[in-house]
């Protein structure tokens, strides 16, 4: 495997770390089998999520522009991967969701200069073009997250008089 694929599992992993212990810590009775499966499923999903993340603002640039742009897709660097492993430490909803919001910023500039090099764009129509892939990516996650919550939830049992 190669260090950028390494690392966006493992940041996946941090990511669904962040999301999912806090939830853990509220339901006590939770095997441990069961969260580490938990855990290894989201950060997977979370991986393939950060992975597209880049293809997704390359084919949003494809589409505005009239010719395509010389050269081939963006795709990940291990430097600039390496900031979204820090993800779990700033995603749990205590320890500050603003930095979390602004660790993926940081990541997101750092694309936006890599496609606006490869495209020829101006940097903030780069800019744009990863935000909108970052938000669109984020926002089909959280639904599917929140579906799955939804068909996974249990009916309360109705008391017994």
């Amino acid at each position: 495997m190669s260090p950028v694929v390494v690392l966006l599992l493992l940041a996946g992993l941090s990511e669904a770390a962040g999301r999912i212990l806090p939830l853990v810590t509220r339901r006590p009775g939770m095997s441990r089998t069961f969260v580490a499966g938990l855990l290894l499923a989201a950060g997977v999903v979370e991986g393939a999520v950060f992975a597209l993340w880049p293809l997704t603002a390359w084919n949003l640039a494809e589409l505005v522009l009239s010719t395509p742009p010389p050269g081939g897709e963006l795709v990940w660097t291990p430097g600039l991967v390496a900031p979204l492993v820090l993800a779990a430490v700033l995603a749990f909803p205590l320890l500050g969701p603003l930095l979390h919001l602004l660790l993926f910023v940081g990541v997101g500039a750092g694309l936006a200069g890599l496609l606006a090099a490869a495209t020829g764009l101006g940097w903030w129509a780069a800019a744009g073009y990863v935000a909108v892939a970052g938000v669109g990516l984020g926002v089909a996650v959280e639904a599917v997250r929140r579906l799955v919550v939804r068909i996974s939830a249990t009916e309360a049992p109705e008391p017994v008089t």
